[in-house]
């Protein structure tokens, strides 16, 4: 089984000659780099990550781009675009030729970066996602999801994943997973898959965080193995990496061999295509 990371972060420090934008604090005070991510994966048993640039450095993909091109067999990214800027129309059609670069990233968890989705700006960006058959990951948070059934309705051939089952926030338990309902319904949109990533942080309990495995099962009947997709978002867990992996490997006994295979890694190398 070649157990994939959905999700993680690397980035930078803070720097005047590396300066980020200022919009959102980072998950933790020091850098998490591609060498620290290395060690991480080995020491847990994860064979390959993809690599999401966060938004606390802005729209750049620089240190995703020298990590995929060092460790090609080990690191793939889904980047970041400002679909505000002229450029940007152009850069979609030549995306994919970047080093590793097999998609997109875009979230909708604050007013700033709500603001070009509300406003209609990036109907663009989605239909030439759907023309150049590009995965897009979108983290909607859950009283938003209907926004998600809006763009979908337009581009029924958009191929979508939902970022952490629409998870935001500071909830745990029953709490965090209030609307999840509004997730499900989109499971009937056959190319909208969700990756169940970051789960450990919204549980009540510990290891093996009992608390959340219902709702894991519900996103399993909904969506199917084939459209899970495992994932840590590493630099932000409250539990060890390899917790996060086991959870779903060893705790979850109703899922098969062949459903682990599958939601572990082969069904987001497949959907992403990365061979």
């Amino acid at each position: 089984m070649i157990i994939t990371d959905s999700q993680v972060h690397i980035w930078g420090a803070d720097t005047p000659q590396r300066p980020w934008p200022k919009r959102a604090p980072p998950q933790r005070p020091i850098p998490l780099e591609k060498d620290e991510l290395l060690q991480e994966m080995n020491a847990a048993g994860v064979n390959r990550a993809i690599i999401v640039p966060p938004s606390w450095e802005g729209d750049r993909n620089d240190l995703a781009l020298e990590a995929a091109s060092l460790h090609p067999d080990r690191f793939a990214i889904m980047g970041r675009l400002d679909t505000d800027l002229p450029e940007s129309h152009g850069l979609m059609r030549t995306w994919r030729e970047q080093p590793g670069m097999l998609g997109i990233r875009v979230l909708f968890t604050t007013d700033v970066l709500r603001e070009p989705l509300l406003a209609g700006r990036m109907e663009w960006f989605w239909a030439s996602a759907e023309q150049l058959n590009m995965p897009i990951m979108a983290l909607f948070p859950f009283p938003l999801m209907h926004l998600a059934e809006d763009v979908i309705s337009r581009y029924p051939n958009l191929r979508l994943i939902i970022d952490h089952m629409g998870m935001t926030g500071h909830a745990k338990g029953a709490a965090a997973f209030s609307g999840i309902e509004n997730l499900l319904a989109l499971a009937r949109h056959p190319h909208v898959a969700v990756k169940v990533s970051a789960l450990p942080i919204f549980a009540e309990d510990a290891y093996p965080f009992k608390s959340i495995h219902t709702y894991i099962r519900q996103v399993y009947d909904a969506f199917g193995p084939q459209r899970m997709f495992w994932g840590s978002d590493l630099s932000r867990l409250t539990c060890p990496y390899r917790q996060c992996v086991t959870l779903f490997t060893e705790e979850l006994t109703w899922l098969s061999e062949a459903d682990r295979e599958w939601i572990m890694g082969r069904a987001i190398n497949e959907y992403l295509g990365w061979s």
